[in-house]
Parts: C-alpha cells; sequence; structure tokens
C-alpha cells in the first residue's frame, strides 16, 4: 500500500497522530530532502531508514516503489513540508500504482495552500491554483492568461527574492489588484500583508521580507460578501 502523508510546514506540532502512526509502520519511507525528513523522524522517535524521491530521482525510483509495492511492502511518500504532489514531486509514482491496481492512501495535514487561504480573507469559493511561476520561459505568456481570470481567486507561491518582481509584473499583464501575502505561515515570523499590488509593491520596496510565501491576488469581479452568485441559477 502507498501512503501520501502531509508533514508539518513550520511547526512540528501539526503533525497527525496518524501521520505518526503511518510513518512508524511502513517497511520504506521516500523523501524529497533525506536530510529534512530525518529531522522531523528524529523528533518523533521514528527509526525507519528514508530514501531519496525527487525531481532527480523519480526516473528510477517509480520503478523501485512500484515494484516493492507488487511484493506487497508498504510504502510512505513525505516531502519537506506540506502535502506531496501539490508543487512537489510526486504524482507520477501515485499515477503508476493505481495504473497496477495498487492501493493509494491520502494521510492529510499540512498545506501552505490550504492554511494561507484560511486566514487570508477573501472568497475561496472558486480558485485556481499556479504553484511557482515560471521564472522566465512562459511567464509573461501565462500571466496573460491569467489576466482573463475575472472571477476566481488566484493562488501562487512565491521566493521573497522575486515577490517585487511578481507583484509588478501582475501590475503590468493582469492590472492593478487587490492582493494578500501570507509568509512563513505556522512559524515564529507568520505574517498576513493585505492591500492592493501598488501599496504592496512599495511596502515591500521600504521593508523587505523573508520566508516561504503564498500569494493570493482577488478576482476582479469579488464576490458579494454573504452571497452565492449562483444560488439563484435554474440551468
Amino acid at each position: 500500500m502507498l501512503y501520501i502523508v502531509a508533514t508539518p510546514i513550520g511547526n512540528l506540532e501539526d503533525m497527525t497522530f496518524r501521520a505518526i502512526r503511518t510513518l512508524k509502520e511502513v517497511d520504506y519511507i521516500f523523501a524529497e530532502d533525506t536530510r529534512v525528513t530525518k529531522k522531523l523522524l528524529d523528533h518523533y522517535e521514528i527509526k525507519n531508514t528514508v530514501y531519496r524521491y525527487d525531481e532527480h530521482t523519480k526516473q528510477h525510483q517509480v520503478a523501485n516503489i512500484i515494484n516493492l509495492l507488487k511484493e506487497e511492502k508498504n510504502i510512505a511518500l513525505v516531502t519537506d513540508a506540506g502535502t506531496p504532489c501539490i508543487s512537489d514531486p510526486g504524482y507520477e509514482v501515485v499515477d503508476e500504482a493505481h495504473k497496477n491496481n495498487i492501493k493509494v492512501v491520502a494521510i492529510p495535514g499540512a498545506s501552505a495552500l490550504t492554511a494561507s487561504a484560511s486566514i487570508a480573507g477573501i472568497s475561496m469559493r472558486r480558485f485556481c491554483f499556479e504553484g511557482f511561476l515560471p521564472k522566465k520561459k512562459g511567464r509573461q505568456t501565462l500571466l496573460k492568461q491569467l489576466a482573463e481570470e475575472k472571477e476566481r481567486t488566484i493562488v501562487i507561491y512565491e521566493s521573497p527574492f522575486r515577490i517585487e518582481k511578481t507583484l509588478k509584473d501582475i501590475e503590468t499583464f493582469i492590472g492593478k489588484r487587490d492582493v494578500v501575502i501570507v509568509r512563513e505561515i505556522t512559524k515564529i515570523y507568520e505574517e498576513v500583508l493585505r492591500g492592493n499590488t501598488s501599496e504592496l509593491i512599495e511596502k515591500l520596496e521600504k521593508n523587505p521580507i523573508k520566508g516561504e510565501i503564498v500569494l493570493l491576488i482577488e478576482p476582479q469581479q469579488k464576490e458579494q460578501r454573504g452571497g452565492n452568485k449562483y444560488v439563484n441559477d435554474t440551468d
């Protein structure tokens, strides 16, 4: 059986009882960065050996994992932080497991996407998730496509080194929008910054920020508070 195990995104207390038990009981653990995962395992006194599964090793590791699963071994897949397969390696081995009629079980937990959305204070009734924007090739094309998103909140992961550039690109290709920056979610310096793109560009130029960032871009056509504009649809 293949277990997809969510791990904390900053605060180790966000590890679930079920995730701890699963990692203790499986035969093998595959992780994006074995050093990062080893620290988590040591904290919870989990003795299992960890093997590497990332963008550089997945080509041969997928076959290895499937072969072990066919031998009825139980395997857990984790990422450095949060839920695997969400802007992280993993979907390929899950896909192969399904194709081979191997059961895949989710062990849910922390996710930067949902945690940030919950404290942003904007409508998430409809949203699109873009992960990390391309650094160069295809970046402008994607931003121009996102400019067509009039009704859905757009969620992006971003680096502190590129956040100012991304805000400026949003103004250029999508237009001035209200945005929310959630940084260092669940960590000591967790912070929520809200305003339009121009306001936050000015703020960050004066006071640059550090840490991992989730950027939420409000839709051009905002949902009325307390209502769902589709509730009276009769189609």
